[in-house]
């Protein structure tokens, strides 16, 4: 079972959230959080796999509430606001996917499932504007290490920083789907990347990718 965390400051949406993610034989709501205060009390005391977290939030918003719960629990952002700065932030903070809420519902429970299996969703909506901001703005983060990675790691890293999903690399460069695992080890381990979501920050930051450069 897919354990979930549904953090929303809206009674009526966190109701309808557990309605829908119950009714999945693999999924099971184990918390409800009103705030982020709370989300992080929770995630605490649940050890949740997947946090749905809202963006603005009272006492304490999802962004600052990802900040102290991703790494040890994968972040799933949901909100009405697809703007660059929550997409960005969110991702700094450590979250693992993000998707507007008003994405249907099987977009939703598939994009639970993808995170909780350690991969990076983000909405198609925003992928586009969010790439541009990774470039626009000057880097954060150093990651060191990017000077040792191989041609093949170089490839894998820049393929996920498109958004392929380890069975779309499996089949795109003709690798079993062991090896896609290895190599992205490999460049977690590497550039000391925390999760898929840094390794996409890395990619952009280190100029393998831009704005413009389809994934080939």
């Amino acid at each position: 079972m897919i354990r979930v965390l549904v953090a929303d400051d809206q009674a009526l949406l966190r109701g309808s959230f557990r309605l829908l993610i119950d009714s999945e034989d693999d999924l099971v709501v184990v918390g409800e959080a009103a705030d982020g205060h709370e989300a992080v009390t929770l995630a605490r005391t649940e050890s949740p796999d997947v946090v749905l977290m809202d963006v603005r939030m009272p006492e304490m918003d999802g962004i600052a509430a990802t900040r102290q719960i991703a790494g040890d629990t994968r972040v799933l952002i949901l909100t009405t606001f697809d703007l660059d700065e929550y997409v960005y932030a969110a991702l700094r903070a450590g979250a693992s996917g993000f998707l507007l809420k008003d994405a249907p519902p099987d977009d939703l429970l598939k994009a639970i499932r993808v995170v909780a299996a350690g991969e990076t969703l983000l909405a198609p909506s925003v992928t586009t504007r969010l790439i541009g901001e990774f470039v626009r703005r000057p880097p954060q983060q150093v990651f060191r290490g990017l000077d040792t990675l191989t041609d093949r790691e170089r490839e894998v890293l820049a393929l996920i920083a498109h958004g392929l999903s380890n069975a779309e690399l499996s089949d795109r460069l003709q690798l079993s789907p062991g090896t896609v695992k290895t190599h992205i080890g490999r460049l977690l381990a590497k550039l000391q990347a925390r999760d898929r979501a840094q390794l996409v920050i890395a990619a952009y930051e280190a100029g393998l990718v831009t704005p413009r450069q389809g994934p080939g």
